[in-house]
């Protein structure tokens, strides 16, 4: 791995991860004095919010950690492209779109995301298909179009979770991660309480289907941009790495 990519990853990482600490320790000293109603003509934000926020930054920071666990465990080395992108995008949801409240003033800010995770984890389905053949890369005997195909598939699999997650967090702890209500408590009804959640599947599905493209007609015509940010075996590393010296 090149090591001035390697520092830039680092770096990012580092400052996204303190970020969060210091964003959590401010959230739970706001969570104690905060109201737990709304009060009439007041915008305050209240304690689910705050505690939708904590809950962010501490599970933002538990999965920044699980990249370098998973690594060791299964021996994979992830390219530090990936892993940027993962970190800014945790970035970008979390500090940004809760605590920074982006989510409420940046009407476009969610569905960016959005796009933004389907294509992320679209580019990673095309690892898992290498991955589960126990091949260096994607075996040249697979279809291009099957494999953008299971990368489609699993990218809008993960959304639908995320959706499962948030629905059942949302009634568990009395979030509003889903979008039912307004940042002052008004509750939406009808098809408004469902726009929210249906804009995030289909914006989904639409940046998984577009690295599903790129990715087909990178294995099609051999163009190498998927192999990129493809997650690859540590083995295979340092076997190439031996043949070379």
């Amino acid at each position: 791995m090149n090591p001035k990519k390697w520092n830039w990853s680092r770096l990012i990482t580092v400052f996204v991860f303190l970020t969060l600490l210091v964003s959590a320790v401010f959230v739970a000293i706001r969570l104690v004095i905060a109201p737990a109603h709304p009060e009439e003509g007041s915008f305050e934000r209240l304690k689910s919010d705050y505690v939708l926020m904590f809950a962010q930054c501490i599970l933002g920071m538990v999965v920044m950690v699980l990249p370098g666990v998973i690594s060791k465990k299964l021996k994979i080395e992830i390219p530090s492209g990936m892993m940027i992108l993962f970190v800014i995008f945790l970035y970008c949801a979390i500090y940004l779109g809760e605590v920074k409240s982006f989510y409420y003033n940046i009407r476009s800010w969610d569905t960016v995301l959005h796009w933004f995770s389907g294509a992320m984890i679209g580019a990673l389905g095309f690892s898992f298909v290498a991955l589960f053949n126990n091949a260096e890369k994607i075996p040249v005997n697979l279809s291009p179009f099957f494999v953008a195909a299971f990368a489609f598939c699993f990218a809008v699999t993960l959304g639908v979770f995320w959706e499962f997650y948030e629905f059942t967090f949302d009634g568990l702890l009395g979030l509003n991660m889903q979008k039912f209500a307004l940042e002052d408590g008004t509750l939406l009804a009808g098809r408004a309480a469902l726009m929210d959640t249906m804009k995030d599947l289909v914006v989904d599905a639409v940046g998984a289907m577009v690295a599903s493209i790129i990715g087909y007609i990178s294995l099609k015509y051999k163009k190498g941009w998927i192999e990129k940010f493809q997650i690859t075996r540590k083995k295979y590393l340092e076997n190439k790495e031996h043949r070379a010296s």
